[in-house]
Formats: C-alpha cells, sequence, structure tokens
C-alpha cells in the first residue's frame, strides 16, 4: 500500500509540474504576442474565420481535454485494406498509406475540436497575415524537435510545401496559389498568394504537415539516397506524439508514444495523445473485422454500416455492459456519400440520362431495407452548413446570379430538387423514361437502347462490400428501366487504381464540406481537376458556370457574399445531375470494449476524437476481464 500511495504522489507531481509549465509558457506567449508585429501583420496565437478565437493567447489548455489524464495503456484499433507505403506525399496517386500515419508529423497549427473554423499555434507559436489575405507568415517554436532531436526549421517548411505541391494531387491545387514562398529567418517563413481575398488560405497552409527536409534528402540504413518520389517502407521521421514502433507490411502496424515529445506543454496539444501505443490490425473484410472486435481482438471499433450498428451487437459483451456503443454527432463537417457517375464516358455525358437514373434511386425503399430508416433524406452538397440552399433564393443569390454571364434562371434553380429526393414510385420511374426518349434511348423487349441499338449497360465499381446490398437495391430499380447494370466489389488496391485511372462507370465518393468552405471546392467541382489524378472531382464535372461560382465562392470578401456563392453553387451542382446521393453523414458510430475513460465535456465539433483526447483506465479494464495493456 505504501508504494502505490507514494506512486500516486510522484504521478500528481508531475502533472501538477507540467500544469505550471503549461501556465507559464502560455503567459509569456500571450506577453510576446501583444507585443510584436511582423511586416505581413500581427503576430496572433491563433486564426479563425467566424469571428475571435474562443482561447485568448494565455489560454492553458481546451475545455474538451482532460489535462490530468493518466498516459499509459495500449489501444488495439481495426482497419480495412492494406497498406504498402509510409509516404505521405504520393498517397494521392500511388501506394496504399499505412493507417494514422499521420500523427507522427505535426502541422503548423492545430485544429480546435470545440470551434467550426478555428487554429492554433502548434509548430508556430504565431501566425500573421494582412488584412487583404495576400500573404501568411509563420513563426517556429524554437523548442519544436523531429524525434532525433534536430530542431524544425523554416528550411523543412520550405522543403514541405514544395514537395507537397510537387508530389501530391491535393496539395498542388491548394498551394497553385502560393506565388513565393520567402524564408525570413530559421524560424520565420512567409507564403505570398497569387490573389488576395481569400480568408481560408492561412489555415489550409496552417494544416500542411511539416516533413524533415534533413530526413528526406539524406541516405537509408543502407546508404541509399531516399527518393521522395517513391513509395517505401522505410520508418519515417516525424515531430509528432507518436513514432512508428513496428509493423508487418500489408498486416499490422504499431505506434508508440514519444516520452519526450517537445510539444506535450503547447496548449493545444495538453490532454492529448494519453496511450502509450496505437497498435492496428489490417482485415480484408468488414465482417470478419467485426468478428474481430467481438472476440476482444479489436478494442474500438468505428461502424459505418448502420445494419450491423442495429443487429450486428447482439452477443454476451455487449448485453453485459463490457462493450458500449455510442452516437457522436458530426457538427465540423457536412459529409454527402453518393453513387457518382464518370461524366468522361461518353454515354454518361448526357445530363438528362443522369437525371433519370438519379430519378430511378429509390432512397425511401433503400433507407427501410438497408439503413433501418436511421438516414435522413440527402438534398444538399453542403449538408449541415449555411451553405446548404432551400427555397428561395435569397435577394444576396439573386444580385449575384444577375452579374453571371449565361445563368440559369431563378425559377429553374429554385425548382432544382434535391437529388435522390424524388418518392420510387411508377410516376417516378414514368418521368424518367420520358426524360431518356428525349435523350434518344428507346425501350424495347425490356432493354434500353441508345440511337445505335446497343442496350445501355452500366457497372458499379465498390470498395466496401456493405455497399453492394444498396448498388443490388439501385439496380433493381435501373433494370425496370431496360437497364443492364454489374456490380463489383474489389479489394482496396484495385479500387484506388481503378478510381485514379477513371475506370469507372459509377462509383461512390464522399465530399466532405465545413463551415467555411474555400479552395479545396476547386479541387471538388472545377475543370481544372476534371482530369486530374487522385483529386476529388471524381465524376469529370467540367461546366463553367460552376468554376465561376467556385471562384466567388473561394473570393468572397465577406461571409454573406460567400454564403450566397456556396448556395448558387449548391443549385447549379444538383442542375448537373453529377451523381446520386446516398447520405448524409451527420453521425460517427463508435463501439468500445469500455476500459477508456474520456473528458466529462466533448468537443462539439470533434465527434469521438478517439483516441486523441481518450485514455486507457485500469479501473474500467478490469471489469470488462481486463487484459494486459
Amino acid at each position: 500500500m505504501r508504494f502505490r500511495v507514494q506512486a500516486f504522489d510522484k504521478c500528481w507531481l508531475r502533472r501538477l509540474a507540467l500544469l505550471l509549465a503549461i501556465a507559464l509558457s502560455a503567459f509569456c506567449h500571450a506577453a510576446k504576442a501583444k507585443a510584436e508585429k511582423t511586416i505581413g501583420g500581427e503576430w496572433l496565437h491563433a486564426i479563425s474565420l467566424t469571428g475571435q478565437p474562443k482561447y485568448g493567447p494565455g489560454f492553458r489548455f481546451p475545455d474538451y481535454v482532460n489535462p490530468l489524464a493518466p498516459q499509459g495503456g495500449r489501444v488495439r484499433l481495426g482497419a480495412l485494406g492494406t497498406f504498402d507505403n509510409f509516404n505521405p506525399l504520393v498517397s494521392g496517386v500511388k501506394g496504399n498509406l499505412a493507417a494514422h500515419l499521420m500523427q507522427i508529423y505535426e502541422p503548423l497549427l492545430a485544429v480546435s475540436l470545440d470551434e467550426p473554423t478555428t487554429e492554433y499555434g502548434l509548430l508556430a507559436e504565431a501566425v500573421a497575415f494582412p488584412d487583404d489575405f495576400s500573404s501568411v507568415s509563420f513563426r517556429l517554436r524554437p523548442e519544436a524537435r523531429w524525434h532525433d532531436g534536430t530542431p524544425v526549421t523554416a528550411d523543412d517548411v520550405l522543403f514541405s510545401a514544395e514537395a507537397w505541391k510537387r508530389l501530391s494531387p491535393q496539395w498542388n491545387k491548394l498551394l497553385l496559389k502560393v506565388a513565393n514562398v520567402e524564408k525570413l529567418s530559421d524560424r520565420e517563413i512567409r507564403f505570398t498568394f497569387s490573389e488576395k481575398g481569400d480568408p481560408a488560405l492561412p489555415l489550409y497552409i496552417g494544416q500542411m504537415s511539416i516533413l524533415p527536409r534533413h530526413w528526406w534528402t539524406g541516405v537509408d540504413g543502407n546508404g541509399k539516397r531516399r527518393d521522395i518520389a517513391a513509395t517505401t517502407l522505410e520508418p519515417p521521421l516525424g515531430s509528432g506524439p507518436y513514432k512508428l514502433r513496428s509493423f508487418i507490411p500489408g498486416r499490422s502496424v504499431s505506434y508508440e508514444r514519444v516520452a519526450d515529445y517537445w510539444g506535450k506543454a503547447v496548449p493545444i496539444r495538453v490532454g492529448t495523445g494519453n496511450f502509450d501505443r496505437i497498435d492496428i490490425e489490417y482485415f480484408r473484410d468488414a465482417n470478419v473485422m467485426l468478428e474481430a472486435f467481438k472476440a476482444d481482438l479489436i478494442d474500438v471499433r468505428r461502424e459505418t454500416s448502420l445494419k450491423s450498428w442495429v443487429v450486428g451487437y447482439d452477443f454476451a459483451a455487449a448485453d453485459q455492459g463490457r462493450v458500449v456503443r455510442d452516437a457522436f454527432g458530426i457538427e465540423r463537417l457536412g459529409i454527402v456519400k453518393a453513387f457518382v457517375f464518370n461524366l468522361r464516358q461518353k454515354k454518361l455525358q448526357d445530363p438528362r440520362l443522369r437525371q433519370a437514373l438519379a430519378m430511378a434511386y429509390g432512397f425511401d425503399d433503400v433507407n427501410r431495407s438497408v439503413f433501418h430508416n436511421m438516414l435522413s433524406r440527402p438534398g444538399s452538397y453542403f449538408p449541415h452548413t449555411d451553405f446548404a440552399a432551400a427555397g428561395p433564393l435569397s435577394d444576396d443569390e439573386k444580385a449575384l446570379l444577375a452579374r453571371l454571364p449565361e445563368a440559369p434562371s431563378a425559377a429553374r434553380l429554385e425548382a432544382a430538387a434535391p437529388l435522390s429526393a424524388q418518392p420510387t414510385d411508377r410516376a417516378s420511374l414514368f418521368n424518367a423514361l420520358e426524360l431518356l426518349r428525349e435523350a434518344g434511348y428507346t425501350l424495347k423487349d425490356g432493354r434500353l437502347l441508345d440511337k445505335a441499338g446497343k442496350r445501355l449497360s452500366l457497372e458499379f465499381v465498390l470498395e466496401d462490400a456493405a455497399m453492394e446490398r444498396v448498388a443490388a437495391a439501385y439496380a433493381s430499380q435501373l433494370a425496370k428501366l431496360g437497364i443492364a447494370t454489374n456490380i463489383r466489389v474489389v479489394d482496396d488496391v484495385q479500387y484506388q487504381n481503378r478510381l485514379r485511372s477513371f475506370d469507372f462507370d459509377i462509383a461512390v465518393h464522399a465530399w466532405v464540406q465545413g463551415h467555411a468552405p474555400g479552395g479545396e471546392q476547386r479541387e471538388y467541382w472545377t475543370t481544372a481537376s476534371a482530369d486530374k489524378r487522385g483529386a476529388n472531382n471524381l465524376g469529370g464535372l467540367k461546366d463553367p458556370l460552376v468554376d465561376a461560382l467556385v471562384e466567388k465562392l473561394v473570393l468572397a470578401e465577406s461571409r454573406s457574399g460567400k454564403i450566397a456563392a456556396g448556395r448558387l453553387l449548391d443549385r447549379v451542382l444538383r442542375l448537373n445531375w453529377i451523381g446520386v446521393p446516398i447520405l448524409n453523414e451527420d453521425k460517427e458510430y463508435v463501439a468500445r470494449w469500455d476500459r477508456f475513460g474520456r473528458p466529462a465535456t466533448m468537443p462539439r465539433y470533434g465527434a469521438a476524437a478517439f483516441p486523441s483526447i481518450w485514455w486507457w483506465d485500469a479501473e474500467k479494464a478490469q471489469k470488462t476481464g481486463g487484459r494486459n495493456p
């Protein structure tokens, strides 16, 4: 008993010392930030797109963490598919990146989980930008270190920006707006933009993960120079709270907490990264992974199948309360998942055909038979945000519409129905058939024929076997229109390769929308990204009006102007019939063995935030049948 009391006292003293260090660091930083300015504006501890940051420059830690959370234990997670790569730069075009790899790196700024669009200093202790948002400057923390003890410098930031721009399709589109990156000193760097007026650009740059220049330009253990443009399974060097511990290619990967992590006292990181180990086992099949969870081979599972959520957890441990389930609201993001049509295919280029295909999708039937009536009807490409269009055009929308050349009428835009909103009845299918006839198709002997007499045939390419039932229900409706379908479920590698080469008719894709959409919309919808491998414009949409509205949205000088452009964009996207939204993801379903603790106040915009702000609870673990962490 004496030993335990002493150990607890020492642990408490360590935590108290940490809190004092945090408070002192925050106080000193606040004093600096108020006193200093740079040519690019005043140095700030945080930036936000929706008003003042919630936490001032002297804050100690966010409300949604437990600053005294115990550190230790191990959490076991599952992942679908496989992996063959530790190089995040090329993950958009080649290889499969190991799950959770990005936790070994830190960005310049870290997202707050209880604010919609706010970031606080992480690698950078301060950020500055002028009133016209023509540039953004970062001042690095002097204590920031790579895991080998080398300081993080402006050279690393410059190297990372060049590498992400050259090798990553996602970052290339964003960084094209960066006209110049200038090293001001070893700890200061400035990004100058090619356009002014986009307040989101500083936040985007702040989210860029910084990579170690000296490691990537060096040689490996065999004396061979590293190739930053190639996939690799060499354990990489990072700066984050975790580092790679061990791995078996394609099967498992394990991370361990960095004991001397330099950022443990940085306010936005306090109370996070509490597990000593995070182990991830890969599975080829979601059902097998669920069975592994039931057998206590996995601790926590994010359930993506609503059917499994409803009927798949009927086993002893769940009945006894040793396994618990929670549905966490997703408020930070609006996520819409859809069957996307490949507009690059000649047979799918007629919008009348695409509209008919969308009209044939039976949301109500699928919701009842597959999703147990747990879904709301998808109605927008910007769900759960201010940018979702509904009803008559606002005055701001009308004013903007009047300035757009060759735009649809207000009446047509107001009548743009939410995709998949039609009832699944005979009238809906009859209207779809009329559209097909207008597009030159003929229904003959139960077969839909084009002008050349060839039957229309469509292939669904899926990665998630759980989506096969949804596709099958959709295919049965298409069959009533005489359309032949084929559903092909492939593994993760094949799926990514087929998407990258645009080898599909219909695939599943998700768009993630925040409360302050910006430059990423160019990646989602514009002509410039339509034929770019790895881009999020999966359907290949090319519409000058969409391009113009995206620019209006990105460069809007006011919140009201941004909302007007976003809502018009939402309406015009619906008129393009680029796909059939299946569902809006507004909850994160998490099942876990009850051996973990979490803060009393969970973050509003962080959903489960697992494993970031959770911790191992030894007392709970004993009650679940316990295991050696």
